[in-house]
């Protein structure tokens, strides 16, 4: 009986490709890991605010881990699911397939000029809002795609005579990996790019005017659970059948499949997304609306606060600092108290997200004494992370958004000092699933979905993602409103 099981249990390629990493995971149709690769690769900062990646480098880190995970893999591969990185920008050339330009990634603010000037315009903030549920503002895709296009020698003619696609990372993969060489992209993904109107699920010809971008440049848009395109690997070949951005793929893998459920991954950043369902929520406390998943044509939306600086604010410690050698020592060097000696640190390497949005502020570090020690810097830069989710969770609050309990995925959430502090600041419990890479998870579930190997009632009982981690124990409120102190003086 066993036996037979076996040879029927079907398996599934998650590609989940990241700002900092991209990893491959196999699993079996009942959520298993079976062989899983990860690859780091560089990001480079050439100017102030600038962030860039050679699409190059992310291909074949994606490529070396497909690679590794299928080499000598004994199973078939029935399905492929992609999530991503998403708003980084790729340029290319439609006949050479090379890139015109570095990718530039989520977090640059190099466009802040120029969102500005379109601020300064009678009543265009208020129309893209109305329309893409984003504000004005660099993170997002299209101020990213003008400047490449304004900037890049010859680039804006090429671009209207269609020798040139656009696509945020999973286009890119998928243009590349696949037999067809497709232009798609899914809703999720286009509903970042601040060209996408929430209602239609189409691109907008007023938006597309408005940042001076060609719309042959553009993708296909597509459901999730679409198929887009065949991949040949290691003697195999599979379908694409589900793609989506990776904040919402964490969403859906952790199951928040009802109205007000919701998450928070903290990875490079970290993202609070809450299920709005059908209704497209219009926030007054400056967070996000966003398309949330879009199976077939019936289209569900999520409520979004994005912070820019969370693993990344880890990884100066242990980079440019030189504070520990490997993220995992930084458990054991936060205070058991939480306690960081007067020390508040913001994290704005790159400017704030949710619900500031202001592009010019820069990181800072306040109450520094000769007897500061490295303890209660590293300390502080954990609270920091906690109390900007404490602020989403006040705008939340603003916004009618009660919450009761947190779920949380990503990197950071095995750190389980960083977890009780979190429980404390927030004053809220805190659940961990079983498997914390929750954007591979749901990359994996879409897929199923999209394949048809399960329908959704039979993927909501995949996984365990209940377990209560850390309770609050100790109020640090009062340290929270020192460091918003600190923060308004910055502002």
């Amino acid at each position: 009986m066993d036996k037979c099981k076996n040879m029927s249990m079907k398996y599934i390629l998650a590609i989940d490709q990241g700002t900092t990493s991209s990893r491959a995971i196999v699993f079996d149709e009942d959520q298993k890991i079976i062989s899983e690769s990860q690859r780091e690769y560089e990001l480079q900062y050439p100017n102030n605010g600038w962030v860039e990646a050679d699409p190059d480098e992310i291909l074949n880190s994606v490529e070396e881990t497909i690679n590794n995970v299928l080499d000598g893999l004994p199973h078939e591969i029935a399905a492929c699911g992609i999530t991503n990185q998403r708003e980084t920008v790729v340029v290319w050339d439609k006949s050479s397939g090379k890139p015109i330009y570095p990718a530039i990634i989520w977090q640059d603010r190099r466009t802040s000029d120029l969102c500005n000037k379109l601020k300064d315009k009678d009543n265009l903030e208020n129309e893209i809002r109305e329309k893409t549920g984003l504000l004005l503002d660099p993170y997002f895709s299209a101020s990213k795609i003008q400047w490449i296009l304004d900037n890049v020698e010859n680039a804006r003619e090429k671009a209207i005579s269609g020798e040139l696609c656009f696509g945020t990372i999973e286009t890119y993969l998928i243009w590349n990996l696949t037999e067809e060489k497709n232009h798609k992209t899914d809703a999720t993904n286009a509903s970042r790019t601040m060209l996408m109107n929430l209602k239609t699920t189409q691109w907008d010809e007023s938006l597309l005017k408005i940042f001076n971008i060609p719309k042959i440049i553009l993708p296909e848009i597509c459901p999730c659970d679409d198929t887009f395109g065949s991949i040949k690997a290691h003697g195999m070949k599979f379908p694409i059948t589900g793609v989506i951005g990776d904040q919402q793929s964490a969403l859906f893998g952790q199951n928040c499949f009802e109205f007000g459920e919701m998450k928070s991954t903290y990875g490079t950043g970290c993202f609070l997304m809450v299920n709005t369902k059908e209704q497209i929520h219009k926030s007054e406390a400056r967070l996000l609306s966003t398309v949330g998943c879009m199976l077939g044509n019936k289209t569900t939306y999520a409520l979004e606060g994005s912070i820019f600086s969370a693993g990344t604010s880890i990884q100066w410690l242990r980079d440019e600092m030189e504070f520990f050698t490997d993220a995992s020592e930084s458990e054991g060097l936060i205070d058991e108290n939480f306690d960081s000696k007067g020390i508040n640190f913001i994290p704005a390497f790159t400017g704030l997200g949710a619900p500031h949005w202001n592009s010019e502020i820069r990181g800072s570090i306040h109450g520094i004494q000769r007897d500061s020690s490295r303890k209660d810097i590293i300390t502080a830069v954990f609270k920091a992370i906690a109390f900007q989710t404490l602020e989403i969770l006040d705008a939340l609050e603003k916004d009618g958004v009660s919450v009761s309990s947190l779920k949380v995925d990503g990197g950071m959430v095995q750190n389980k000092r960083f977890l009780q502090m979190l429980s404390n600041i927030l004053s809220t419990d805190i659940k961990k699933p079983d498997q914390i890479e929750s954007t591979a998870v749901g990359a994996f579930k879409i897929a199923l979905l999209g394949s048809g190997i399960k329908n959704i009632d039979e993927i909501k009982k995949i996984g365990t993602y209940d377990e209560t981690k850390a309770v609050p124990s100790i109020e640090l409120n009062n340290d929270y409103q020192t460091w918003k102190a600190y923060l308004t003086k910055n502002l």
